[in-house]
């Protein structure tokens, strides 16, 4: 009977530990995150270091690209860049795609690069992704209630400030982030 009650339960399927949920707020509306810790904890260690230390909050989304991305974290809402904890190990070979509704880090050309700018994958970009031949972009997380405002958010007006393509011209700021218990 223990035998076959052990034997049981080794067949069910593991149950996937939920990650962590940040809410957040912005000017056109709210958005929560699940955090994939398993698959990218250097990234999500980061990213919840900037949302505790509350250096998201009046961040904009400064590029914003209709049917690719909505990128934030970088720049305030007078579009002045904001100063950075030091980079994050690239994770992208770590089994998550750049899928619609995604979040990931915005890095440069130097894969390990990343540092507090991320982006919301407003359709499915699996060219970002990484592999064997080529690093990509670290997807972390996803969004899992919400998306409405990134439809929202991507039908604004875009134009150049700064020298940058494709900011809003009436600035999308995040006036909101905290851990969800």
């Amino acid at each position: 009977m223990i035998k076959a009650l052990v034997l049981s339960a080794a067949m069910l399927p593991a149950v996937a530990l939920a990650g962590q949920k940040v809410e957040v707020e912005t000017s056109m509306g709210p958005f929560t995150l699940e955090l994939n810790d398993q698959k990218a904890p250097k990234s999500v260690a980061n990213f919840i270091r900037y949302v505790k230390d509350g250096s998201y909050v009046g961040t904009q989304f400064h590029r914003v690209i209709s049917g690719f991305v909505a990128q934030s974290g970088g720049f305030d809402k007078d579009f002045k860049r904001l100063p950075s904890y030091e980079t994050v190990v690239n994770e992208s070979t770590n089994g998550l795609s750049n899928a619609t509704g995604t979040i990931a880090m915005a890095r440069t050309q130097d894969p390990n690069s990343a540092t507090r700018q991320f982006y919301i994958n407003l359709k499915d970009n699996a060219f970002l992704d990484g592999s064997a031949a080529k690093p990509g972009y670290t997807v972390f997380g996803k969004v899992t209630d919400g998306f409405d405002t990134f439809k929202k958010i991507a039908s604004v007006k875009t134009g150049i400030k700064n020298g940058m393509r494709d900011v809003p011209q009436k600035p999308v700021v995040i006036t909101s982030v905290k851990l969800l218990p």
